[in-house]
């Protein structure tokens, strides 16, 4: 994942067992939470939002690169991902972590990473205006409660 300042914006979201979001289902959590995320970014005016509810998709080089898979709970805009989604379990919570980006530059991470590959294999990945990713994470704050 490429972290650069500025133009991410990374959440955490805990789910503790017996709360709505939990589910035995490693799955589950994700696209429960996905949905929620999917609500905020049409809030905003964000189009074009889905939630993946399939299995894992990965491809040759989402192992290196974990934007160029696509999970259950991860949201795409127009095709391309918008939000990356990763989770952590203990017996008592589901850590759910969440990425998306305002800006985003396929060839820089290609060059550091895989240099061998060229950008055009790689899934596209979608992006949002600063605005409407900030305001995201309040509307997301209220709807999980």
């Amino acid at each position: 994942m490429w972290l650069a300042p500025g133009e991410v914006v990374w959440i955490d979201v805990i789910v503790p067992v017996g709360h709505a979001g939990w589910a035995d289902d490693i799955h589950r959590p994700m696209v429960w939470l996905g949905h929620h995320l999917a609500r905020a970014f049409d809030a905003v005016g964000v189009d074009g939002v889905d939630v993946h509810d399939g299995p894992m998709e990965t491809t040759p080089q989402s192992r290196l690169v974990c934007f160029d898979g696509l999970g259950p709970g991860e949201v795409t805009r127009h095709g391309g991902k918008l939000v990356g989604m990763s989770q952590r379990r203990t017996r008592s919570a589901a850590r759910l972590q969440c990425c998306w980006y305002t800006q985003h530059e396929h060839d820089s991470l290609a060059e550091l990473l895989l240099p061998e590959v060229s950008v055009d294999d790689l899934r596209p990945v979608a992006t949002v205006d600063s605005t409407s990713a900030a305001a995201v994470v309040p509307l997301l704050a209220a709807s999980l409660g």
